[in-house]
């Protein structure tokens, strides 16, 4: 055998060897591919287990729980608001929503076209005419005519609800129960069923726009939207209940014992701080005042008590409808709106909403103008740098400061003055001199410490923060602004608290609205109490910014809101506006409180831009507003005007109740009292009289005197008396037969005239009726 024949049979029993190994090798790799995608599909499965027996136990326990049980919603009723006196000023009602049953409606419908036929057979077999057949398509169009006339619906929706293809059709959400009761009753009477109803909650606001802003509103869910509904929300909404039943396997419920019921926990109620009274007499002041000085930028206005930070009234005008939010209120933007292009609406539509949504005094900045000197005033008497008694000021009607020449709203300069004087005239040199004094890091010291530039922790959500230049960044011309009320920008709120520390003995306190919040069963949840954050000022210097700011008021009287007979402090501002974009704007704000000695009250109005060809200055457009607020609230407060024995000799006369005395008896009485009288009628006994009893006019005023029950009160034209001397306006009411109060300025002043009068010229009045003066003396100053 040649040797190249023995190498290749050597060799094919070599690979006759190898080729049993080979196959055995890829067995074991298969079965080891194979146990391995085992181990990965099995890892995966016990994955996925895990996943739904453990991660997600509580979905899928979810899913068999609703497949195997039928839930039911209890709503809960959501809790009442109600204002210091116990007013309601928002509550919940029970409303139904209508629904049709569209398969049932289909089955009622083919019942009576049944029923029709079986008729029609009966009487064919009978030899008669059918009787009482029923015409299905009028019934249709009667029934959809009905709920249309009734629902807020057309009858083509009542229509479509007969052939929906589902199986619950809403007709309307809320409908009232009278009007419900008249549907069932209709439905009753023709025998059908397929109308349903489910009762629900309605929230109500009975004084609708009145403190709008503070209460806000809840949506269509009855989740809380802005306001006091949005911050209580936890508290007012309640836990809703359920009802739980089982259902069996083709998804009918079972027998009533199956089922399990949880209670709905009503929400509590808050009980406010605010007092509808004080609410309405603000609004309705910063209403006439935004309508009579054209105010662009809408007013607001805080009523609280300076010790205890507890809100009587907060406003902003023009206000909204609580229970028709998403209405534009104000007149005047609606009708802008109206105007607007289809394109434009949209925008300027959600804009003018969530404007008119807005709490204007917790959540805009302004700068506050001089009503800030009080706050100037405050640290610098704290650290001792001005002498009452010793210091004086000149003021040439600027004041240079580093490279800015700052002037005062009087150009020519108030010349020499005490500091009283200076704080009366609202002198603005006097009090960059004295944030000088101060210095950069005390008063920014004070600032902060008065509680500015942060929020003030009211219990009300949308509260902005004041902007101010930071001590590191401060230069001495910010400074000498700061000090009179520029530069710096501050929500009304901030200012208010403020203004609180530096008259209530020097403690800055939190502002809050709610009192107290109840839940269903009568326990107190939750009480809000007066919280003290520092003191910023001791009580002796608190007490001598009182008696400054007293001073104020009945050293410039028409100026502020004196009132004769009561103890008020105050002081206005006027802020220029000053931007790339607006020109001669300003804001104009009083603030005032009472009694000046022990201040239970405080308030702050102010108008943002007012039209200034009417007027700008806060003295002038503020201050008759403010006033007026006050001769309100102070008597329903308990407070009554106290006078000296020279006061009250010159004070205005109460007329006395004269009704079925003799007519020479109400001559002594009113003869006694200083004023005079005309006799109407040829009686013995007095039947009527003008003005009424308890009315105020001044003395010398007339009382007209009915003694026949025929007489009837003598109308009379009112005059235009603004612009008249006090002596002027007398005499010209006189002659009418009218009578006067005067307020504002000193009635002894011969420079004196009337800036308003309470009736407008040209109405028509009764003899005897009285018009309120107010007065003005002497140059407007902020």
């Amino acid at each position: 055998m040649a040797l190249w024949q023995k190498n290749e049979i050597d060799e094919a029993r070599q690979m006759k060897k190898k080729a049993p190994l080979s196959a055995t090798m890829r067995m074991k790799r298969r079965s080891s591919v194979v146990m391995g995608v085992l181990l990965v599909f099995c890892t995966a499965i016990a994955a996925r287990l895990f996943q739904v027996s453990v991660v997600d136990n509580a979905y899928y326990e979810m899913l068999a729980n609703n497949y195997h049980f039928g839930t039911m919603t209890l709503e809960a009723n959501r809790g009442a608001i109600y204002d210091a006196n116990g007013s309601v000023l928002a509550w919940s009602a029970t409303v139904y929503n209508v629904y049709v049953d569209s398969q049932l409606f289909q089955e009622e419908m083919a019942s009576i076209e049944e029923d029709n036929l079986d008729k029609q057979e009966t009487a064919s077999e009978s030899g008669e005419e059918a009787a009482n057949l029923i015409d299905v398509d009028q019934l249709k169009n009667s029934i959809a005519s009905f709920l249309a006339e009734k629902l807020d619906i057309s009858q083509s929706d009542a229509e479509a609800s007969f052939t929906d293809s589902g199986h619950y059709y809403v007709l309307q959400t809320q409908v009232e129960k009278d009007v419900v009761d008249e549907i069932t009753e209709y439905f009753d009477e023709l025998n059908l069923t397929f109308i349903g109803t489910e009762s629900t909650t309605c929230r109500y606001y009975p004084q609708n726009e009145l403190a709008a802003a503070v209460i806000g509103f809840t949506n269509i869910n009855g989740d809380g939207q802005y306001g006091l509904e949005y911050q209580y929300d936890e508290y007012l909404a309640g836990v809703d209940g359920r009802m739980i039943s089982a259902q069996a396997a083709n998804g009918e419920e079972m027998p009533y014992r199956y089922s399990t019921t949880y209670d709905a926990e009503d929400g509590a109620s808050l009980y406010l701080t605010l007092d509808t009274t004080m609410q309405y007499y603000l609004e309705k002041n910063l209403g006439e005042m935004v309508e009579e000085y054209e105010v662009n930028d809408r007013a607001c206005g805080i009523i609280m008590n300076p010790k205890t930070g507890e809100i009587y009234a907060m406003a902003t005008y023009p206000s909204f409808d609580l229970n028709n939010p998403s209405e534009i209120y104000d007149e005047a933007t609606a009708q802008e709106l109206a105007e607007l292009p289809e394109s434009e609406y949209e925008d300027a539509y959600l804009e003018a909403r969530e404007v008119q949504w807005r709490n204007k005094a917790i959540s805009e900045i302004n700068p506050p103008g001089s009503t800030f000197k009080i706050v100037t005033t405050s640290s610098a008497l704290e650290e001792s740098l001005i002498d009452l008694a010793e210091d004086t000021f000149y003021c040439q009607g600027y004041l240079q400061v580093q490279d800015a020449k700052i002037g005062c709203s009087k150009t020519s300069g108030h010349g020499s003055q005490t500091f009283t004087q200076a704080l009366t005239n609202s002198c603005n040199p006097v009090f960059m001199e004295i944030g000088l004094r101060l210095g950069i890091e005390k008063f920014s010291y004070y600032f902060q410490g008065f509680g500015l530039g942060e929020k003030t922790g009211i219990d009300l959500p949308g509260e902005a923060s004041g902007s101010y230049i930071a001590e590191e960044d401060m230069t001495l011309v910010d400074l000498a602004s700061s000090a009179f009320g520029q530069t710096n920008e501050l929500t009304a709120l901030e200012l208010i608290t403020a203004y609180a520390a530096a008259i209530n003995g020097g403690n800055l306190v939190t502002p809050y609205v709610v009192d107290h919040i109840v839940n269903t069963n009568g326990n107190t949840m939750l009480q809000n109490e007066t919280t003290v954050k520092r003191q910023v000022i001791s009580e002796e210097t608190s007490e001598t910014v009182r008696e400054q700011l007293e001073a104020v008021v009945n050293g410039n009287p028409s100026h502020n809101a004196y009132i004769q007979g009561y103890r008020i402090g105050g002081k206005s501002g006027t802020a220029e506006i000053r931007s790339t974009t607006i020109e001669d704007d300003y804001v104009s704000s009083y603030c005032c409180f009472a009694p000046a000695d022990d201040p239970e009250i405080i308030m702050l109005i102010q108008a943002d831009y007012p039209n200034p060809e009417i007027g700008y200055y806060g003295s002038s457009v503020v201050v008759p507003y403010a006033r007026d607020v006050m001769e309100n609230i102070l008597p329903y407060m308990g407070y009554y005007p106290e006078y000296s024995d020279e006061e009250y000799a010159d004070s205005n006369v109460t007329v006395p109740l004269l009704h079925d005395t003799t007519v020479e008896s109400a001559k002594t009485t009113l003869d006694q009292l200083g004023l005079t009288y005309e006799v109407v009628g040829s009686g013995e006994s007095v039947v009527s009289q003008s003005p009424k009893t308890s009315t105020t006019i001044a003395k010398g005023g007339k009382v007209i005197l009915y003694t026949e029950s025929t007489s009837s009160d003598e109308l009379v034209e009112v005059p235009d008396l603004t612009g008249l001397t006090l002596a002027q306006a007398n005499e010209t009411l006189s002659y009418y037969g009218l009578n006067y109060v005067s307020i504002g300025a000193s009635a002894d002043s011969s420079a004196a005239s009337v800036l308003y009068q309470s009736e407008e010229a040209g109405t028509q009045v009764a003899r005897g009726t009285v018009i309120t003066l107010t007065l003005v003396d002497g140059e407007a100053n902020d």
